[in-house]
């Protein structure tokens, strides 16, 4: 809420204007209760499991049918970004920099975040990190979410990934989803997940989104 916004709220308050404050109470509560959360494939890889993990969520979020909320599947690759800091030859700087532009508009216009993060020695994926560099008022008080796999099921790049986060005043839900190359995968590549899951991501999700909501009130 703006400061001229509640500014105007009190003095309808001051002035008698019930109606006019009750009409801006009801379409401050609509603005809030609509979300886009975007569920961030973050892996480059050709032929990567990132792409099966985030459609499993997206399917699995939009069966929950949950009021006011719109998932979207942001696939990292799409965007080819650069490498931050690096020279870049003349003929490329104008396309590279058009996709650093559409990546920011895109964080920018969603209200939350689920990172789906592989694991790579132990923390997560360099292009994952590249492009979250790019990031930080597009992204600043709102809440992530996080959906991994690997051999521990992504844990620890997703204890990498709070500390990133947190630097960008995001704030990372407690409950994961870990799927295991060993037991939801067949032959570690083929992407089978056992139903067990879906109790984590229940609860992931219900905390996203009160805390998207709750952080919509503060932006």
């Amino acid at each position: 809420m703006t400061k001229k916004s509640l500014f105007s709220r009190l003095a309808s308050f001051i002035s008698g204007n019930q109606s006019e404050l009750q009409t801006t109470n009801i379409m401050n509560e609509e603005e809030i209760e609509q979300m886009k959360i975007g569920i961030i494939s973050g892996s480059v890889r050709e032929g990567n499991n990132a792409t099966a993990v985030s459609q499993w969520i997206y399917d699995f979020a939009t069966k929950r049918n949950d009021e006011g909320v719109e998932y979207e599947i942001v696939n990292l690759a799409d965007y080819q970004l650069p490498l931050l800091g690096a020279a870049l030859p003349a003929e490329y700087q104008d396309t590279a920099m058009a996709a650093v532009k559409a990546w920011s508009e895109k964080m920018a216009s969603l209200d939350g975040y689920i990172f789906v993060t592989p694991e790579y020695n132990h923390s997560v994926g360099g292009a994952l990190k590249n492009a979250l560099d790019f990031l930080k008022p597009e992204v600043a008080n709102k809440a992530a979410a996080m959906v991994g796999y690997g051999s521990l099921g992504g844990a620890r790049a997703h204890e990498n990934m709070r500390s990133i986060l947190g630097e960008l005043s995001v704030a990372s839900v407690r409950t994961t989803v870990n799927f295991s190359l060993m037991s939801d995968f067949e032959n570690m590549s083929v992407f089978k997940p056992n139903a067990y899951n879906e109790v984590n991501a229940n609860g992931m999700l219900d905390d996203l989104l009160l805390w998207s909501k709750a952080f919509q009130t503060i932006r």
